[in-house]
């Protein structure tokens, strides 16, 4: 969860509306230790807990949603954290993160696992107001939608902000003591950014570097999680 959050975050950024939203609202440049936690919290709600809890959990984010709205400097368009176009962006490159994460670092998931991860997943999209009939129910068309949506990604100066800090977190005073964890996970994270959409974002670097993440990675992610109070089921499976 903690990799696939750090992927997600990079491929967010290049949809210029959703980037707009997170940029002028978020304080994760601030007090990025909160926000990652906040995000965890969500994350193991709506997976772990019953079914009134996480309707509760996505309730309260669409209240806070609500009030997320202005104009996209890159594009000049309105922008409204409800729209849901840009609530499914948001939720297929999250919930496609974690997958890329768990193949990575986690295990083998059968083809058909993958389809229906992907479908289950449709439920937590609904939860803060995405139709499910409008999620990619499937790794095949979860592929074929982003696809369709290459074409409108870009990096904008807020774009490059939010990947820079995913790529070279700010150690502030809350992040020191787990600032070796940290660049292992942001390593591992960038790691799992398909090649070209790292070139895009200018982000890419040799196979090597990639590969060399794999060896500290598991360590690392305990350690950043249990500051966050990261659920065991959210991080590396038991060997």
């Amino acid at each position: 969860m903690l990799i696939g959050g750090m992927r997600a975050l990079i491929i967010q950024s290049l949809q210029p509306l959703a980037m707009a939203g997170v940029f002028q609202h978020s304080d994760f440049r601030d007090k990025p230790l909160n926000r990652l936690r906040r995000t965890a919290q969500y994350v193991a709600t709506t997976t772990f807990a019953d079914t009134e809890t996480a309707r509760a959990a996505g309730a309260h984010v669409r209240k806070i949603h609500a009030h997320i709205r202005g104009t996209d400097p890159v594009t000049g368009r309105a922008y409204s954290a409800e729209d849901p176009e840009t609530l499914l962006w948001v939720h297929c490159v999250e919930v496609h993160s974690f997958f890329c994460a768990y193949r990575a670092y986690g295990g083998r998931i059968s083809p058909e696992d993958q389809d229906r991860y992907f479908a289950e997943s449709a439920r937590t999209a609904a939860l803060v107001g995405v139709a499910e009939d409008d999620v990619p129910a499937s790794r095949g068309e979860m592929g074929e939608y982003f696809e369709r949506m290459l074409p409108s990604l870009c990096v904008s100066v807020a774009a490059k902000e939010a990947i820079d800090f995913v790529v070279a977190p700010p150690i502030t005073r809350d992040l020191l003591p787990f600032a070796p964890a940290l660049r292992v996970t942001s390593a591992a994270a960038v790691g799992l950014v398909p090649r070209h959409l790292r070139r895009l974002a200018g982000i890419d670097r040799p196979r090597a570097i990639d590969a060399g993440t794999y060896a500290t990675v598991g360590t690392a992610v305990r350690v950043l999680g249990t500051a966050l109070k990261v659920p065991q089921q959210l991080l590396l499976p038991a060997a």
